[in-house]
This record gives structure tokens, C-alpha cells and sequence, in this order.
């Protein structure tokens, strides 16, 4: 597990809090999704969990392991994987394979099992054969999916993703998104920070944040009905989640806790099945 309790933290003895005492449990295995406008400290709460800051106040544990130890944050890191915005950012090889193999090679793990674990995670993430490709020859969804295959070489059992489908045309949205759903069914922690809420209805939970702090955290149903109430001005819900918010305010008794279009035609159809006279 991974907990914040009462994290805050400040760039500079003297600058202003950019988180405000938030408190957040992440379980093995569970997807949170983290929305908020920008400037909200999303990518600041991210970088906690693998030490790559640590608290002005408050602690951030990994099994128990507290990230302001200076001994302890490699295998933190080893635990959490972090994936950037800009994948430019993460790259550092002059081929796919060495890229990959950056991290595990760091642990210095002998040059057949760092092969076996490039292997594995090209295809986890669906890039086998691109072993010589250069990074600079790839697509802007090919590098983000191999930015997030140097994380999965480490074998982690946390993966935090900042605006993982930011700049990507429909088709590498869908294939990064597909990707992250996977690795939360094979049984890997997700913290996905994200603008686009329509992106996280797979989730199991979906966190607010305004201000440097936790301002809602419940199921992604429940969260996206009170976005679309306007709850939270300038974040938009998914559009199923806004229909069913306006019929539920038109007086249709359907259930607003819906994000798929399935389960929104089942409400509807209900409605329009109950007997003459009625209001729908």
C-alpha cells in the first residue's frame, strides 16, 4: 500500500504550499484516477510516491517504507514506476532496446535476464520487433508506450502515469488507455493523473483535487454525477454522465451514477417502459 498522511509541501523554504495536507491510500492492485484543473498540484502529488520529492510536512510510505529515507528510495522506486507527460523527457537510449534496458540494467542484473526483461515488457506494451528501431523514428503514441515499457522492464507494482494520452491522435489514445486497463487486470497498482475524466471509466476510484487538496474521492459513478452537476466548475463529466444528470433534473427517475451509454439506455428504456400517465 501506498499511503499519504497529512502531506504537504512547498518549493522553497518561503513559496506557497502547493499541497495542503492531503491524505490518500493507494491498495496493490487498485486504479485511482487523480482529475483537477492545472496549477491543482496533481504532478507535484505524483512525484511523491517514488521520492522523487518528499514532504514539506507529513509522510509518504510505501509498504511501509517512508520516502524521506535516503536508503530506502531505490527500492522505492523499484516498487512505483513513473511515467512522465512528455515521453522525450524519459527516453534515453539510441535504440528501443537500450532504452528498455536502462533500468534493469541498473540493478545490475546479468545480460540475459535485462534481454529477458526488455522481452517481456515490448510485449506487454505491443512493440515486439521494434527491439532497433531509434526513439526519434517513432510515433508520438510508439514513444509513450515504449516510455512505458522502460517502467514495466523494472517490474514495479505501482505504476503512476502523468497525462499519459496528452497529445495523442484517437487511435494511440486508445491503444495507451487499453494498455493501462490491461496492467490494472493483470494486478498492478494505477495512479493515472488525467484532464480528460471520459479517460478513466475503468477505474476503481476517481479523485479531485482543488488547491492542493482532496476535494472528492469516490467511485468514478458517483464522482463524474457530481461533475456534472457542476459541482466542479470547468471539469467537465463524461457526456453520458452529463445526459443523465439533465433527465434526472427534468424530473426522469433514472439512475445519474452511469458512465456507459449501455447502462444509460437500459435507464432510459425503463423509463419509457413504465406505464401510461407516468412522468418518465
Amino acid at each position: 500500500m501506498i499511503v499519504l498522511d497529512g502531506v504537504s509541501f512547498r518549493y522553497g523554504e518561503d513559496g506557497p504550499d502547493v499541497l495542503r495536507g492531503v491524505d490518500l491510500r493507494l491498495r496493490e492492485g487498485e486504479y485511482v484516477a487523480l482529475a483537477g484543473h492545472n496549477g491543482c498540484g496533481k504532478s507535484t502529488l505524483l512525484k511523491h510516491l517514488n521520492a522523487l520529492l518528499v514532504p514539506t510536512e507529513g509522510t509518504v510510505t510505501v509498504d511501509g517504507l517512508d520516502t524521506r529515507d535516503s536508503s530506502l528510495q531505490r527500492g522505492i522506486r523499484r516498487a512505483v514506476g513513473m511515467v512522465f507527460q512528455n515521453p522525450d523527457h524519459q527516453i534515453v537510449g539510441m535504440t528501443v532496446e537500450e532504452d528498455v534496458a536502462f533500468g534493469p540494467g541498473n540493478l545490475a542484473l546479468p545480460p540475459r535476464e535485462v534481454r529477458e526483461c526488455v522481452r517481456e515488457a515490448l510485449a506487454r506494451v505491443g512493440l515486439e520487433g521494434y527491439e532497433s528501431r531509434a526513439p526519434h523514428t517513432l510515433s508520438g503514441g510508439e514513444k509513450r508506450l515504449v516510455s512505458i515499457a522502460g517502467v514495466l522492464a523494472m517490474k514495479p507494482r505501482f505504476i503512476a502515469l502523468d497525462e499519459p494520452t496528452a497529445y495523442l491522435d484517437p487511435v494511440s489514445r486508445r491503444r495507451v488507455l487499453d494498455l493501462i486497463v490491461g496492467l490494472h487486470r493483470q494486478g498492478m497498482g494505477i495512479l493515472h493523473v488525467t484532464h480528460s475524466i471520459g479517460n478513466i471509466v475503468d477505474a476503481d476510484r476517481l479523485v479531485v483535487m482543488e488547491r492542493g487538496s482532496i476535494a472528492l474521492d469516490d467511485r468514478p459513478e458517483a464522482a463524474c454525477a457530481a461533475l456534472a452537476s457542476g459541482r466542479f466548475p470547468g471539469l467537465e463529466a463524461p457526456p453520458v454522465a452529463t445526459l443523465m444528470a439533465e433527465l434526472k433534473s427534468l424530473g426522469w427517475g433514472v439512475n445519474p451514477n452511469v458512465l456507459s451509454i449501455r447502462e444509460a439506455c437500459r435507464e432510459i428504456d425503463a423509463c419509457l417502459a413504465r406505464r401510461p400517465g407516468e412522468r418518465p
